[in-house]
């Protein structure tokens, strides 16, 4: 056996941080001596990282995981062998020394032992960061489904006043001239829900604003919204804030200042009746 051979078991144990005592200290003194020996260290201590790094990271060379399984076989193989009696072994053991062999080293199953126990909280930690990841996917798909289900609900409120069967329609026309501005107003009345729909609206003053009114069965007519056309007369107002359940008599449209009224300010520039 050369002499890097009697140093090659040492050396794994070594890099583990597992050789102690004065194992240790002959490794040391012949490490300082030869140099392809700390190469060899060095090799081994970035194979073990590897090994380490294996669960969550690259796959480590097939020359780390075969260099441990060779030393487990080795070491299988010595356990097996008969062991002399406490006399010779002490007269071998003084006998190795005086030759210049290494002493006998402890078992690697200690080390094995505290190699598995390494891996298992790496592997332990792989899988908390991986439980973690899926738990934030899963929170992610959960509020975007309530946000899909939020925005669905958004579209068959403003849907509903057009395509329900049951809901008025009124066509809002002007007091004065026809053809002028025109609006179509869409009610459903159970939901509370409204749609008005109006083109070739005329331009307003300065800081004043069109509203809409609900004229009920009975009471005062309920403002329905404020609203301003763009540049082409078009304007909406959808959904106001209304109370279910109001029977509308017709609708009309009022100029008010920007911030709207309580009451519609005459004259009544648009009305219109449900049909």
């Amino acid at each position: 056996m050369s002499e890097h051979e009697q140093y090659a078991e040492d050396l794994a144990l070594y890099a583990l941080d597992a050789l102690t005592g004065d194992d240790r200290a002959r490794v040391d003194e012949h490490l300082a001596t030869c140099a392809a020996c700390r190469l060899e260290l060095e090799q081994l201590r970035g194979e073990t990282a590897l090994l380490a790094l294996s669960t969550t990271g690259p796959r480590p060379p097939q020359r780390a995981r075969q260099r441990l399984l060779d030393a487990v076989a080795l070491e299988a193989r010595a356990t097996t062998s008969p062991v002399p009696s406490t006399g010779s072994g002490q007269a071998l053991s003084q006998k190795a020394r005086k030759d210049g062999a290494p002493a006998p080293r402890r078992s690697w199953w200690g080390v094995l032992g505290w190699a598995a126990a390494a891996a298992v909280l790496v592997l332990a930690a792989s899988l908390w960061k991986e439980n973690a990841a899926l738990k934030q996917t899963l929170a992610a798909a959960s509020f975007q489904a309530a946000e899909s289900t939020r925005e669905l609900e958004e579209l068959r409120k403003i849907a509903a006043p057009i395509l329900q069967p049951e809901a008025q329609r009124i066509t809002l026309v002007s007091a004065k001239a026809p053809p002028q501005p025109q609006g179509k107003a869409f009610y459903l009345r159970s939901r509370g829900s409204l749609i008005l729909l109006a083109n070739n609206m005329p331009p307003l003053p300065p800081r004043k604003a069109y509203e809409l009114w609900l004229m009920p069965t009975s009471g005062a007519p309920i403002p329905a919204g404020v609203f301003k056309p763009d540049a082409h007369g078009s304007a909406s107002v959808v959904n106001p804030p209304l109370p279910a359940g109001i029977e509308a008599k017709a609708f009309a449209i009022t100029v008010e200042n920007e911030a709207g009224s309580a009451t519609p300010t005459m004259p009544i520039v648009m009305t219109g009746a449900g049909e």
